[in-house]
């Protein structure tokens, strides 16, 4: 059974960057809708004994037709909600350091380019979706956007795997922001937990895959 990430702070920790109430909705309704969703419709393609990461890697020639719109709208807004809320953190902001920080100045220049980058990808995602940091089992790494809940693992067949994942969902900001999505990734960024970041890429790495 696929489960949603038990938070390790509370839902206003978070404050003032992101408010209590998108915590609590974003958390409690719809990770939570993703996950039973998903969970069902693993559950009646035969996947559950599957891990989420292989059945989106293998989404198009694993799952069976009837249920590929379900595994992929839910398989991803379960594993994207997921890496999202485990790398924030009340601790957060900052900048990363060791492995990831120095192949971030290797890959976008600086940590300062690479802020911007990812920032105005985020902007320029059209409508619902995600930027992404990812990283492929030798280390390198790639910025890119997805359209709703699709993730580079679905898109790459799992040789990409994300490591840092913005929301640019509304739900995820417009309670406090509004329509001003600029705003809200400059908030994100006080709370974005580089520490977790960098254990993601180093797991990636370590992965061989």
């Amino acid at each position: 059974m696929f489960e949603q990430i038990k938070l390790n702070y509370s839902f206003n920790a978070l404050e003032p960057y992101i408010d209590t109430l998108t915590m609590e909705t974003h958390y409690l309704k719809h990770l939570a809708a993703y996950t039973k969703n998903f969970n069902e419709a693993a559950k009646a393609a035969g996947l559950e004994d599957k891990s989420a990461e292989w059945i989106l890697a293998n989404w198009e020639t694993a799952v069976p037709q009837e249920y590929k719109t379900a595994i992929r709208n839910n398989g991803g807004g379960f594993l994207n909600h997921n890496l999202y809320f485990q790398h924030l953190s009340p601790k957060g902001g900052g900048e990363p350091s060791g492995a990831l920080a120095a192949k971030i100045k290797e890959t976008f220049g600086s940590y300062e380019n690479f802020k911007d980058l990812i920032t105005k990808a985020a902007m320029g995602q059209f409508g619902s979706g995600w930027a992404w940091l990812s990283a492929n089992a030798a280390g390198d790494l790639k910025l890119s956007t997805s359209p709703n809940q699709d993730n580079p693992i679905l898109e790459t067949g799992g040789v990409w795997t994300p490591i840092l994942g913005i929301d640019v969902w509304e739900h995820a900001y417009y309670l406090k922001h509004l329509n001003l999505r600029g705003d809200y990734l400059k908030d994100l960024f006080h709370v974005l937990d580089w520490k977790q970041v960098e254990k993601n890429y180093a797991d990636k790495m370590n992965s061989g895959k």
